[in-house]
């Protein structure tokens, strides 16, 4: 079951209890997403990249990612390619109350929710959106990503999702150059990176979060 929180910037997070996690920050959900996966991820490749950008993340969670690149593409007026994984999607009823059209004056979000799962969906005439419901260790394709939007709960809740392992699987889906950015800053998810081939750089984090991670893929 999960559970509504107002964070302090006005927007809307969920408490998953199964992990006893919310899936954003308290100090600031929307104040978060935009930080690290739009300004640190997205957006840089947005200002110099014409050809169509591919986002994969891990973790599609209330939508706040994919709502705000969805947000973006329009934004920019350049073709996005969002494909995102979860496994345990929260319920219709729940993701109907987040305020994420009103925070952000875009509409749209029970539109990813409500899309059927394993299927393209032309959103608008910039941004693709696909989802899967199965795990990262499930997941598999052909193609090469852009960016990584790496947002799994913290790794001593899901210590599994931050092995070098599970981050070098990460990184041959990922083009060389690209991107991955997350919100965990942890030692351990450093070393991981590092030596799943990532050059790793620590850059401040939103609001009262000292630091995030931006890695590129040597």
């Amino acid at each position: 079951m999960e559970r509504l929180k107002l964070t302090e910037d006005g927007s809307h997070s969920l408490l998953n209890s199964q992990y006893n996690q919310h899936y954003h920050s308290v100090s600031g959900a929307l104040k978060e997403s935009r930080h690290i996966y739009m300004n640190l991820g997205l957006i840089p490749l947005l200002e110099v990249t014409e050809a169509p950008i591919r986002v994969f993340e891990m973790g599609f969670g209330t939508g706040l990612n994919a709502f705000l690149t969805w947000q973006a593409a329009d934004f920019y007026r350049k073709s996005i390619l969002y494909t995102g994984v979860e496994a345990f999607p929260v319920s219709m009823d729940e993701a109907s109350q987040l305020n994420y059209d009103i925070v952000t004056s875009f509409t749209g979000l029970m539109k990813l929710h409500q899309a059927a799962w394993f299927e393209n969906h032309q959103l608008s005439e910039n941004f693709t959106f696909r989802k899967e419901q199965l795990t990262l260790q499930e997941f598999s394709t052909d193609e090469l990503f852009d960016v990584i939007f790496y947002d799994a709960f913290d790794p001593k809740a899901q210590p599994e999702l931050w092995t070098e392992e599970i981050l070098s699987k990460i990184a041959a889906q990922l083009r060389t150059g690209g991107v991955l950015v997350t919100y965990s800053s942890k030692g351990i998810v450093k070393r991981a990176l590092a030596a799943a081939g990532f050059s790793v750089q620590k850059h401040k984090g939103p609001g009262k979060k000292w630091h995030v991670l931006k890695a590129i893929k040597i």
